[in-house]
């Protein structure tokens, strides 16, 4: 197996920290649970805003419970720094009710792997801005972001 054949694996490089980051967006924006629940470690533990979650099981329930109210989900995520197994990351991510209300969420995340390369903890802060549809910035298809899609710096975000 080569090395680009497996996740990226800690202590991160500029250019490892960015492949990670980079298969984790690919994994949200797939927006199928059980794929997305894999990168993390049986017992990882997460805090998102102010629910606490423990467990792929739990993992996988919010995240089916988050994609059925958060429809045409689209994400970007950018390292902000790291150091030995851990990482910091900022994000944005547009998304629309069942009448159509879109918003953009804003946050950062704090994430810790485990010696495989999976993730441990996750510590996410976001926040929700109501958005007009002329306002949205994400406009890909539905899944992977195409690799000549601005990043966040370069929307302005």
């Amino acid at each position: 197996m080569n090395d680009h054949a497996r996740p990226p694996l800690p202590p991160f490089t500029p250019e490892t920290a960015a492949r990670k980051a980079r298969m984790a967006e690919d994994a949200w924006n797939s927006r199928e649970p059980a794929r997305v629940a894999l990168g993390y470690t049986p017992d990882s533990r997460w805090r998102n805003r102010t629910e606490f979650l423990v467990g792929r099981e739990q993992i996988e329930a919010f995240l089916a419970r988050k994609w059925a109210i958060e429809l045409d989900y689209r994400l970007i995520k950018e390292v902000w720094g790291f150091g030995g197994n851990r990482m910091a990351v900022r994000f944005a991510y547009e998304s629309h009710d069942a009448v159509g209300r879109w918003t953009r969420s804003y946050g950062n995340e704090l994430w810790e792997f485990d010696h495989a390369g999976l993730m441990a903890r996750r510590i996410a802060s976001i926040s929700v801005l109501p958005i007009r549809d002329n306002e949205r910035l994400f406009h890909w298809p539905l899944g992977s972001r195409p690799t000549d899609h601005a990043e966040l710096g370069e929307l302005g975000l």
